[in-house]
């Protein structure tokens, strides 16, 4: 049994308790715990779903009530847990294409099926070498380290710390499997603006993806003093990584259409929740597309780049808010599809698998930019909260 204690990275497998930046070592991991969000699936399981979601923040359900008219409009059902079962499924179906072996448990941060549940079948079944596969692709405290602080306490109320260890694969922000169904997006989108004659110096790709606080983005990715900290601008690791993954898809769209080359393209964010003094990432998607008709622009092309399926955020933010303001101002808009379970990117995830399971030495490993490919044990202090503060955390060092 591996004890936290005994540990620089906490829960960890042997393999990656030394806290290097990659295991190049193979792992013998019996499961794989896919983590989601999670989301609700019906009208009485808003408010419910969205006190997990603020846990600890003391916000009134009058409150949340305000912030529910997403999920009302869509009857009380987020997709997200039906996209999670069909990722599930369409794992198992590539994993048992290949011959390999592994049973994937689901386990979700604010609904059931809870991680927590997860993780105790896992243990039940005698399966106590996980390996991680969280549903988001890219560095921050939302989309990665909250997912540590989760496995980390789920160990621990559970009893399981000193039993189950917990890895997690690379952010995948850039592995190729994650990056061609967005350039097919693109491709396709640009392709029909085009042909109906619209020209390129007319047309305009918005990467689109979720704001969070400037100060949780500043802290996104390896610190300053460790090895692995670079610099990479403003809005740290999570707007860099986004900027970068925009660029290969706009490269790999102009060199099927050359044309293409000569089409803007720009990082936008969306779903901004926190308080008006506290500064977020920006520009607001919405505000840039009121102002594209000055520049000329007759067609936009709406990516949902920081998303790994059609959340309700990509179908509320952008299918409707967005897709509002551009009918306003007078622009064609095609929003283009999210990775979901396209087979190149299921195909893509079990290889990330088979990276941990083989030890792939790094400069084996694909990737699509020149940032990665990215961390298999994630470095001290990144992607801390400001406001929370440092918890626990699976899959890192400490702290």
């Amino acid at each position: 049994m591996i004890s936290a204690e005994d540990t620089s990275v906490p829960f960890a497998s042997p393999a990656a308790a030394s806290g290097s930046p990659f295991v190049e070592e193979s792992v013998a991991y019996d499961g794989i715990l896919l983590a989601g969000f999670g989301g609700p699936e019906g009208q009485d399981d808003v408010i419910p779903f969205l006190r997990n979601v603020t846990r600890g923040r003391g916000i009134p359900d009058e409150r949340l009530e305000e912030v529910a008219h997403h999920y009302r409009h869509f009857d009380g059902i987020s997709p997200i847990n039906a996209q999670n079962r069909a990722l599930k499924a369409a794992l198992e179906a590539e994993l048992e294409r290949r011959g390999i072996a592994l049973p994937v448990f689901w386990g979700n941060r604010n609904w059931a099926p809870y991680l927590e549940e997860a993780v105790t079948d896992a243990a039940s079944s005698g399966r106590t070498n996980l390996l991680a596969l969280a549903t988001s692709a890219y560095s921050s405290f939302s989309s990665c380290r909250q997912y540590r602080e989760d496995f980390a306490r789920v160990l621990t109320d559970t009893g399981l710390a000193g039993t189950v260890t917990i890895d997690k694969v690379r952010q995948f922000f850039d592995h190729p499997g994650f990056v061609q169904p967005f350039v097919d997006g693109v491709r396709d989108a640009v392709a029909g603006f085009l042909a109906d004659g619209i020209p390129p110096e007319s047309v305009r790709v918005l990467f689109s993806t979720h704001s969070i606080p400037t100060a949780d983005a500043e802290r996104s990715g390896p610190r300053e003093g460790d090895p692995a900290h670079r610099d990479l601008g403003e809005g740290g690791a999570y707007a860099a990584q986004h900027l970068a993954v925009a660029e290969v898809v706009m490269a790999a769209v102009a060199a099927e259409i050359p044309s293409a080359a000569r089409i803007g393209w720009e990082l936008v964010y969306q779903s901004r929740s926190g308080p008006p003094s506290q500064p977020w990432l920006e520009p607001d998607v919405n505000d840039v597309i009121a102002d594209l008709p000055g520049a000329g622009v007759a067609a936009i092309a709406i990516v949902p780049l920081g998303f790994m399926s059609d959340h309700m955020e990509v179908l509320w933010d952008l299918d409707t808010e967005a897709m509002d303001a551009a009918a306003e101002v007078g622009i064609r808009a095609v929003r283009t599809q999210t990775p979901g379970v396209d087979p190149v990117f299921v195909s893509g995830l079990i290889d990330l698998v088979v990276e941990r399971l083989e030890g792939t030495p790094a400069v084996d490993r694909p990737h699509a930019t020149n940032l990665g490919p990215w961390f298999d044990v994630c470095r001290p202090a990144c992607c801390e909260n400001v406001r929370a503060g440092f918890k626990p955390a699976a899959a890192g060092i400490a702290p």
